[in-house]
């Protein structure tokens, strides 16, 4: 059975982006982007970057943890707000929305059912890994669904912003296994971590 991963940048304080929801590695974004940090992500995560980024960086490899991504309205309009209505052409897309009502691209998929039901259903698919981008709201949502966390935590802080799993999660406290960590020179931390 497939698993639902949230693979997400956080910071050492545990936010996701700042408190406008604004693309904290974007243009003006506060997130640091040295070589070693894209190397990483471009050698081992290829299919997590944007299809933009993907083209700049010639990359063209399918990528071995996703075939398929998740993400809440907020997050999706960050990218259309940038000009980019499928910022993941190379995978399967799926946007969790209850406002809008056509996809700006033929390939997203909008899904403005339950969230869990969802990912219930995909899971059951054949197929790699189902890639949680987030944004904190849908995290939280989907928070027992949880498999596997992958935190890419950078050295940074910034006081406040939208948590790790954004404002309304409930509380539920969960053990998970570290069982992998990467720690790069520029003092990037991936740590992954699996359910318990």
């Amino acid at each position: 059975m497939r698993k639902l991963v949230y693979y997400i940048a956080s910071t050492l304080d545990g936010f996701i982006a700042g408190p406008d929801g604004a693309d904290p590695s974007g243009p003006g974004g506060f997130w640091p982007i040295p070589g070693d940090y894209l190397r990483h992500l471009a050698g081992e995560y290829p299919e997590t970057l944007p299809g933009p980024a993907r083209d700049a960086l010639s990359i063209t490899a399918e990528g071995t943890h996703f075939d398929t991504v998740v993400e809440g309205r907020k997050s999706y309009e960050i990218g259309l707000a940038a000009g980019i209505p499928d910022a993941f052409p190379h995978l399967r897309h799926l946007v969790f929305s209850t406002t809008l009502t056509e996809a700006p691209a033929p390939a997203v998929e909008l899904v403005a059912g339950d969230p869990v039901a969802k990912v219930r259903e995909l899971k059951q698919e054949d197929g790699k890994d189902i890639w949680l981008v987030g944004g904190g709201e849908l995290a939280g949502a989907l928070y027992t669904e949880i498999d596997r966390l992958i935190i890419k935590l950078g050295p940074l802080t910034i006081g406040t912003g939208i948590p790790l799993f954004g404002r309304t999660a409930a509380f539920d406290p969960r053990i998970w296994n570290l069982t992998d960590h990467t720690v790069l020179d520029s003092g990037a931390a991936f740590l992954t971590y699996t359910r318990s």
